[in-house]
């Protein structure tokens, strides 16, 4: 058989299409044919990786052996399983209402968690006055911390004062006039920013408005400037229009500035 005739099986020689004369021949002929030999090996690893060659089938040993192993773990799983299932069955057993004594428990152990919630919630109702106290208390020390600060000479300690202000609830009239000497007299801008936006927490506070319309006066720095006036626009505050008039005729504002100011008086004027 010729060389091409041979490479013509070759795909049926691999995928086993080839009855036993046509793979005699073929084999005989890539025996004294080492081109041919070479060009089959090569087909045959193409093949491989591209999956088109059959998968190997174990033989019946193997396949025995597989199915006995099996067998067998499935034996020790199921022994395991009911060795596991025979204490479980036993201990249900006990705690069964169909049992007298595990039913009178039970009963007794309901009227025990009753009286114990019926007593948490009346110790929790006496204490209500307590935890009022304790919490007035935790207020009173944060202004106290708070004012402290504010008279620190670092500028990060007064600010962190401002933060604790922030914090009380109902804040005390002698916290609020230091926020208010930190808005007008603080050295350091930062500061005097940070009460600001910390007085917005206080808006409805009597006199908090009136005394940062004051400060508008007095305020030189734009940043600071600024943040009283969106302050005051946020709170609609009429007596801050005619601060607002007199900051704006002075001719003392940078650009910027004026124009928020003016800005400011028509959204208040609306």
């Amino acid at each position: 058989m010729t060389c091409e005739k041979t490479q013509e099986k070759f795909a049926d020689y691999l995928t086993g299409d080839l009855d036993e004369a046509g793979r005699a021949e073929v084999q005989a002929h890539i025996l004294g044919c080492q081109a041919c030999r070479q060009d089959l090996e090569n087909l045959t690893v193409v093949w491989a990786k591209l999956g088109v060659l059959p998968e190997e089938q174990p033989g019946s040993v193997v396949r025995a052996r597989f199915y006995a192993m099996l067998e067998d773990e499935r034996r020790k799983i199921a022994r395991a399983a009911a060795a596991a299932a025979a204490p479980r069955s036993r201990f249900a057993g006990r705690f069964s209402f169909r049992r007298p004594a595990f039913a009178a428990s039970f009963s007794a152990f309901l009227l025990l968690v009753g009286l114990g919630a019926g007593w948490l919630i009346s110790g929790a109702r006496r204490g209500g006055g307590s935890y009022a106290a304790l919490s007035r208390q935790v207020q009173d020390m944060r202004q106290q911390v708070a004012l402290s600060l504010l008279n620190d000479p670092s500028a990060s300690e007064r600010i962190q004062g401002v933060g604790y202000t922030a914090e009380v609830k109902n804040p005390s009239d002698a916290t609020l006039a230091a926020l208010f000497k930190a808005v007008d007299a603080d050295p350091n801008p930062n500061v005097r920013l940070a009460a600001v936006d910390a007085l917005y927490l206080f808006r409805d506070r009597p006199g908090v408005r009136e005394s940062l319309v004051r400060s508008l006066s007095v305020q030189t720095y734009p940043l600071v400037q600024v943040a009283l006036i969106d302050f005051l626009v946020e709170v609609r505050e009429a007596k801050a229009a005619d601060a607002l008039k007199k900051l704006i005729d002075a001719g003392e504002l940078t650009p910027d500035v004026k124009k928020r100011a003016e800005q400011g008086l028509q959204q208040i004027a609306l």
